[in-house]
């Protein structure tokens, strides 16, 4: 069978294409990749979601040329329970970096990442839906229906989507929460700190971004449809009950959106086919890991097929990925089951409050979650 290309990614997101970009950088010629997505760049760059970007992600992105402009850097992060004793606040001073993280518009990312692959000659079949994949000894077939398949060596499934839409995975959980996302302003705003406060029904995260902050409230089905149907005015005030008033009072949102939240990770693999980022693993958004774990799969990978576009390849990827997405997925479960979701009074709330002044304190542990968080574990 005659191969159209060596290495097809199905999904055009951050993940995907940074993989792209990662291959190149690595060595493979570009026209021996394609990437596939269902949706046109231009609906890809309009996505106006708001993203945290670890350092560790940043590094990643400059080294393919693509760090997207307009992101806003995070100097602090401030953890804590609204109205109990304990908090964690980790700053960049101690690690003598520029920025914990950034916050950047998910279609920023997308453009900065397009254009780069663009630039470096690879092709892109889109809008384009996949309907299947099969595989044989020699190749992995890409199925489209109207459009004729397309033959490649190895196939990367790198296109997600949300929870509520996926198949069932090995590892799966309903953490009956949704999550409310607007871009919200305040009256006395801190620059450069960004907020994880626990509440009763889940964590509620202020991002700042641009002259304001990104907001991800995660609470139960329940509380969330009665908040999305409230008045913008209304909205606030309850927004304002629910955070306090370090940051003043909160001003103006944005339309609201809603996702529900769940994990749902198993990374299937075959012979010629692999799955990475969101399609490998969706997490809750506590910490606000998935995308940058998904980074890592992405150039862990391309490393691994610079070498050989072939099944040994896709064999190291997942041994070499192992210990940080198994570390990166049981943490951010943790602490969506046992902290974000602690109803009042309850032990797992005084653990909480324990944990974070136990975490301020101790510098060593300080450390260890702040690397985490930064930079993951990289092989």
């Amino acid at each position: 069978m005659r191969l159209d290309y060596d290495i097809a990614i199905c999904g055009a997101g951050p993940v995907g294409l940074a993989l792209a970009a990662s291959l190149v950088e690595y060595g493979v010629a570009p026209q021996r990749i394609v990437v596939i997505d269902a949706r046109s760049a231009e609906q890809g760059a309009r996505d106006p979601r708001s993203i945290a970007l670890s350092y560790g992600s940043r590094q990643l992105l400059e080294a393919v040329h693509a760090w997207p402009a307009g992101a806003t850097p995070i100097h602090q992060i401030h953890v804590s329970r609204r109205g109990h004793f304990g908090r964690t606040l980790i700053d960049r001073d101690d690690y003598t970096l520029p920025a914990l993280g950034y916050v950047c518009r998910y279609g920023a990312i997308v453009s900065a990442l397009d254009t780069q692959v663009a630039s470096l000659g690879i092709a892109a079949i889109r809008p384009a839906a996949v309907i299947g994949i099969t595989e044989t000894t020699d190749a992995a077939t890409v199925h489209f229906g109207e459009r004729a398949d397309l033959h490649a060596a190895i196939v990367i499934q790198a296109e997600g989507g949300v929870f509520s839409d996926q198949t069932r995975k090995a590892l799966h959980r309903d953490y009956d929460q949704t999550a409310i996302v607007s871009h919200v302003t305040v009256s006395a705003p801190i620059a450069h700190r960004a907020f994880e406060r626990f509440t009763d029904e889940g964590p509620l995260a202020l991002l700042p971004q641009n002259d304001g902050y990104a907001l991800v409230w995660c609470a139960r089905p329940q509380t969330t449809a009665r908040l999305l149907a409230l008045d913008d005015r209304h909205f606030l005030a309850e927004l304002g009950q629910a955070f306090g008033t370090r940051l003043g009072t909160f001003a103006t949102c944005t339309p609201r959106h809603a996702f529900p939240l769940g994990l749902n990770a198993h990374a299937p693999s075959t012979a010629r086919t692999i799955a990475i980022g969101n399609a490998a693993q969706t997490l809750h958004p506590v910490a606000g890991q998935g995308l940058n774990l998904g980074l890592r799969d992405a150039v862990t990978l391309a490393r691994a097929l610079s070498q050989q576009a072939q099944p040994a390849a896709l064999q190291e990827f997942a041994r070499q990925r192992q210990p940080d997405r198994h570390l990166t997925i049981h943490l951010t479960d943790l602490m969506a089951r046992v902290f974000a979701n602690a109803p009042a009074g309850s032990l797992s709330q005084t653990l909480l409050g324990l944990s974070l002044g136990l975490v301020d304190g101790i510098r060593p542990a300080k450390q260890l979650l702040a690397e985490q968080m930064m930079f993951g574990r990289r092989a």
